[in-house]
């Protein structure tokens, strides 16, 4: 799943691009993803043009100059490429814009769960469930003290709120792994078990593991003047890497916990506490 480094990355480098380009043809391959129809988007869409990319939460905000905005939800499964019209395209290319500039920016989704709105800016909140969430983890108004108060509001596992949206928007289950990790807290851990120290200590990481993870994540997907988005996150610490790989801190051994279809990794000595799972 794209998380706040993927898609900041992503957006980026289309930023270094996309503005001023007009689309110039549109190629709707899966209608469904579009749910503002796809009809209206084939038929409109040619002739507007780019301006800033933004993001919010787990979208991509492409401006355009009718003051519409094209918004992307990647979900599970949904890749972006920005690539010349000869070069391959990714499996289930949902959506294809050739660009004046001679490059085609296209989305991909191999489960096809994605959601691709095309709007006015000012109606970005007819999109389901958009005034629910929480604010984004790199918004400035989000504070220190703000996250103290808000993160008050949640019980149960410390993990589950970090993925929540109405909690905290764009961290999904590979970065709250890393996040817990840099934080030295088990995922395990009922907030009401944190002191304040550790939530604060939490913040801070989470900040810091996003701007680590995001030139990162640049580097694998870009390729010249093209990008190809399919998730390589071979510079993890813990997540997914439970069975033979070390702790980078301490030496010991990952951990791997399945649990509702979703791998939880961690290391049992720096992030003590938490149930004793065997």
């Amino acid at each position: 799943m794209p998380e706040i480094p993927d898609l900041e990355a992503i957006r980026g480098f289309l930023n270094e691009r996309l503005p001023g380009q007009t689309v110039e043809a549109v190629e709707v391959k899966i209608p469904h993803v579009v749910r503002t129809g796809a009809n209206a988007l084939a038929e409109s869409l040619p002739g507007d043009a780019f301006g800033e990319t933004e993001r919010h939460g787990k979208f991509l905000l492409f401006a355009l100059d009718s003051g519409r905005v094209l918004a992307i939800n990647p979900m599970l499964t949904g890749r972006f490429q920005y690539a010349p019209p000869d070069a391959k395209r990714q499996g289930r290319t949902c959506l294809r814009l050739s660009l004046s500039g001679g490059m085609e920016l296209r989305y991909a989704d191999f489960r096809v769960m994605g959601r691709i709105y095309l709007l006015p800016l000012e109606e970005i909140e007819a999109i389901p469930n958009w005034t629910a969430g929480g604010p984004d983890l790199l918004d400035p108004a989000l504070t220190e003290e703000v996250w103290l108060e808000r993160i008050a509001k949640y019980r149960g596992r410390i993990k589950n709120i970090l993925t929540k949206a109405e909690f905290v928007q764009g961290v999904g289950n590979a970065y709250s792994d890393e996040i817990l990790w840099e934080a030295r807290i088990n995922p395990f851990t009922a907030r009401k078990d944190l002191e304040e120290d550790d939530l604060r200590r939490l913040f801070a990481s989470a900040r810091e593991v996003m701007a680590w993870a995001t030139p990162l994540a640049r580097e694998r997907m870009v390729k010249g003047e093209s990008l190809d988005y399919r998730e390589r996150r071979d510079f993890f610490r813990v997540h997914r890497l439970g069975g033979d790989a070390l702790c980078p801190r301490d030496g010991a051994k990952i951990t791997d916990i399945e649990a509702s279809k979703k791998v939880t990794s961690f290391c049992r000595t720096c992030q003590p506490g938490g149930p004793a799972f065997s």
